[in-house]
């Protein structure tokens, strides 16, 4: 039995689960509000402050589904209640970020701006102090909606594994390689 599909999901004070028609879960918290369709084999149950999600039938493609339905909807749940955060660093000469509401500005040693629009559901801010690089902050509540935007602005600019210039996350370790010099000796 899939080990995390068997883990019930704790339900906070001040998040409201409801199962729909068509397997639809509707999680709503002080952060906002998220859906997500199961799939149609698995049955969603509600029970003393827990939500438990089984499968009926020992299929492969069953025991992908159950861990898979557990993890998105413990997802929510976390999103709706405290939120996520996730921060890039800007790292090299002349990088800069600034943001106007909801448009990313980014200079990243190219030889023009690139604009990138971030959609509301996502907090969007920028940090540039003297002495340490910019920062891209993003926060929200859907844990797959700010992977993919953030994933989207590193890829503007993917960290080199040379002089490590690039958009990274905070904390990333970037591999760095020995250069045409060091070769030599």
């Amino acid at each position: 039995m899939s080990r995390i599909g068997k883990m019930p999901i704790t339900i906070p004070s001040g998040v409201a689960i409801s199962v729909e028609k068509n397997n639809v879960v509707k999680v709503k918290g002080p952060k906002g509000e998220l859906f997500q369709q199961v799939d149609k084999d698995l049955e969603v149950t509600i029970e003393d402050g827990e939500l438990t999600i089984n499968r009926h039938t020992e299929q492969k493609r069953h025991k992908a589904m159950h861990g898979l339905y557990r993890s998105l909807v413990a997802n929510m749940v976390q999103g709706v209640s405290e939120g996520y955060t996730r921060t890039l660093e800007l790292v090299g000469v002349g990088y800069r970020c600034t943001n106007t509401g909801q448009l990313l500005e980014l200079a990243l040693g190219y030889s023009h701006p690139i604009y990138f629009y971030v959609p509301e559901e996502v907090t969007l801010s920028t940090k540039m102090e003297k002495g340490s690089n910019p920062t891209v902050i993003l926060e929200s509540s859907d844990k797959q909606l700010i992977g993919q935007i953030a994933a989207k602005i590193r890829a503007f600019r993917k960290p080199e594994p040379y002089k490590g210039k690039g958009v990274r996350y905070t904390g990333e370790v970037i591999r760095r390689k020995a250069g045409k010099a060091a070769a030599k000796k």
